[in-house]
């Protein structure tokens, strides 16, 4: 019985650890976003909480609705990215998806987006995107809800 124990105990590491390595990329593994944002501005936390302290901004969380719902930038619209393009600046957004038709019909509305952190493309993909459709007052968090929470600025769950 103690053979067996072992045996099986032995066959779950083997699948385990055949698993692990066959999983996708986690977050810390993908590479970081540009610094820059041409056209735009990116922005830190505290430039971010007085753009939205301003109330003129609308900030977009491109996150997903699970991650949104554990918490977000207080007055945050969630606007999720569906991402299939490369980590790239020269990504392919036609593989991509993001609702254009929820950002404001004003162009020079201000617009903060941001997603998780320095590896969050979704977010960077979003702002080069609502430049490329003409919205000129494009703000991009880089750091994230990670530099939000960091900061210790206000959160809404």
């Amino acid at each position: 019985m103690q053979d067996r124990r072992l045996f099986v105990g032995l066959m779950i590491q083997v699948l385990t650890a055949s698993l692990v390595t066959s999983l996708p990329a986690r977050a810390q593994d993908k590479p970081q976003t540009p610094t820059r944002l041409a056209g735009g501005k990116v922005i830190s936390p505290q430039e971010a909480h007085a753009l939205m302290s301003g109330g003129k901004a609308i900030c977009i969380d491109t996150r997903s609705p699970l991650s949104y719902a554990k918490g977000h930038i207080p007055g945050a619209r969630l606007l999720a990215y569906k991402e299939k393009s490369e980590f790239a600046e020269n990504f392919d957004a036609a593989v991509d998806s993001f609702d254009f038709e929820k950002l404001p019909p004003d162009k020079r509305t201000p617009l903060l987006f941001y997603s998780d952190g320095p590896t969050g493309w979704k977010s960077y993909k979003a702002a080069v995107l609502a430049q490329r459709r003409g919205y000129v007052n494009v703000h991009y968090l880089r750091s994230g809800w990670a530099g939000w929470e960091a900061a210790g600025l206000p959160k809404e769950e």
